[in-house]
């Protein structure tokens, strides 16, 4: 066993040992790693976007224009102090519009648009047989819609609507958390699969 698998051993029961109680050895493994993921995306940080992206093509290959970026990133220092704190502003304005720029029509593309075409489909099949799946995404848009409609009492077929769409709701979010859920078991059995292999050597 090398001292790369027992380390990772020891630091995986210590984190387990959190499903008795509380205690030291946990907390000390809680806080190695968030030492250790701070430290790393450090280091990634300077070496992928500093270096990379800025020192060397600004003081090696001359690019010029990112003494902008440059000037805008030691800005940010000026929160620090009281005198210099209004410098700061200028830099997070030019984060928050940038980002806001980017972000809006990726989102508005990704969530609204996309999910729009995914539910303007034909009912029909080439073969003139109604397409299920079709009906029943309608189905669930229509009915959701009605249920955060809340102009009007959800009575008579709004709230017939309502209820069914309410349906389609906990269906998704029961979907959701299954997945979730799934997904944190699949890292538990990961983990118990490398105790019982590799560092404990008791399965093969």
């Amino acid at each position: 066993m090398d001292v790369g698998t027992a380390i990772a051993g020891v630091l995986t029961l210590a984190v387990l040992s959190f499903l008795y109680r509380d205690n030291p050895v946990y907390k000390m493994a809680e806080s190695l790693l968030i030492g250790v993921s701070i430290g790393y995306t450090l280091v990634v940080i300077w070496s992928s976007t500093l270096v990379d992206l800025l020192f060397r093509p600004l003081f090696l290959d001359g690019m010029l224009p990112l003494i902008i970026p440059l000037v805008l990133g030691l800005l940010m220092f000026g929160r620090f102090h009281r005198a210099t704190s209004s410098l700061s502003r200028l830099p997070i304005a030019v984060m928050i519009g940038s980002g806001a720029g980017v972000a809006i029509p990726a989102m508005l593309d990704a969530r609204i648009l996309k999910q729009l075409s995914a539910t303007v489909m034909p009912v029909l099949t080439a073969s003139g047989i109604p397409d299920l799946s079709a009906i029943v995404i309608i189905g669930g848009v229509v009915t959701t819609l009605c249920y955060f409609y809340f102009s009007r009492e959800h009575k008579g077929a709004l709230g017939s609507a309502a209820t069914v769409g309410t349906w389609f709701l906990m269906v998704f979010f029961g979907t959701t958390f299954g997945y979730t859920v799934m997904s944190r078991m699949s890292t538990f059995i990961g983990r118990m699969e490398f105790l019982l292999t590799e560092f404990l050597h008791i399965a093969n």
